[in-house]
């Protein structure tokens, strides 16, 4: 079986090796959660502790609530409007007669997740501008409205946070549901249209239902990072104003972990973040098995 398919284990192993070396061998590390880490002693010498940091963090840190809300309130947001935009986007591409025009709208929507995070940071930031943004130029224009400090305000980040990642990443996410479309079977919609079915009931009983598994698969793995946020971009825009809203368990595990040095405290609250990750997979992966044919495993 390996000497027949030879070409494609190769075709593997640097995947295979990618995540040995970076996601794997790091799993040792882990054992700090449970120690009073130091980096002179070394893993195997450092004190144990045991479920310490995790008691401290719930316990004692008096922001840990804020912060475990402010996490899931910003994944709840991604998974009901970022989550179902390349769904739609894909489909509208579909729908699109034009072939020039298609292949036009489809480039045009790639280009922002060729930018880098800093970059989108500094659009976001120029556009959001109370002097001289694009965005409170023209609603003083168009309505009259005085300047308005967005990333000053705590209520606004999760619009604009969620706003500017359906933004980035709405045109990339439609490939897996571009080719799933394209892997439907065209007698199916010949025979919609026999049976008298509109664009509309082509696309609600054929073209959902042959993308349907790839949602399923994306939706569960999605839930495997329910707990983790655009730490750059979020690092970036987040400031003392907006702190009640934008400040979140990545950005939290940055400040105690890599300024404060306390890498122990912070590898307890990235190992709990991971966990509920790994709780949701596999809760939605079972719930999925039991309801339809697709699942990951």
């Amino acid at each position: 079986m390996m000497k027949k398919h030879k070409a494609l284990y190769l075709l593997m192993l640097p995947g295979i090796l990618y995540y040995l070396i970076f996601k794997y061998a790091p799993m040792y590390g882990i054992i700090i959660a449970f120690q009073d880490y130091s980096v002179g002693r070394g893993i195997l010498g450092s004190k144990f502790v045991g479920m310490k940091h995790f008691i401290e963090f719930f316990y004692v840190t008096p922001d840990a609530w804020k912060l475990i809300r402010n996490t899931v309130m910003l994944n709840v947001y991604d998974l009901l409007f970022h989550f179902p935009a390349p769904i739609v986007l894909a489909i509208l591409f579909h729908e699109i007669r034009i072939s020039w025009f298609k292949r036009l709208v489809q480039s045009v929507s790639y280009m922002p997740h060729f930018l880098s995070t800093v970059v989108i940071a500094g659009i976001i930031v120029t556009f959001l501008s109370p002097s001289s943004g694009v965005v409170n130029h023209a609603l003083s224009r168009a309505f009259g409205i005085e300047p308005i400090l967005f990333l000053g305000h705590p209520e606004w980040f999760r619009t604009i946070y969620v706003g500017s990642e359906i933004w980035q990443k709405v045109g990339w996410g439609t490939i897996l549901y571009l080719a799933a479309i394209s892997g439907i079977d065209p007698t199916l919609y010949e025979a919609a249209k026999m049976d008298g079915a509109s664009r509309f009931q082509q696309v609600r009983h054929v073209t959902l239902v042959g993308m349907l598994p790839v949602m399923i698969v994306l939706f569960v793995l999605t839930l495997g990072h329910f707990m983790e946020t655009g730490f750059q971009k979020i690092l970036l825009l987040y400031n003392s104003m907006n702190y009640e809203t934008s400040d979140v368990i990545n950005t939290f595990v940055y400040r105690r972990g890599i300024l404060d040095a306390d890498f122990s405290f912070a590898t307890a609250v990235g190992l709990f973040q991971s966990v509920i990750g790994l709780v949701l997979v596999v809760a939605a992966n079972r719930i999925v098995r039991k309801y339809s044919q697709t699942s990951l495993w």
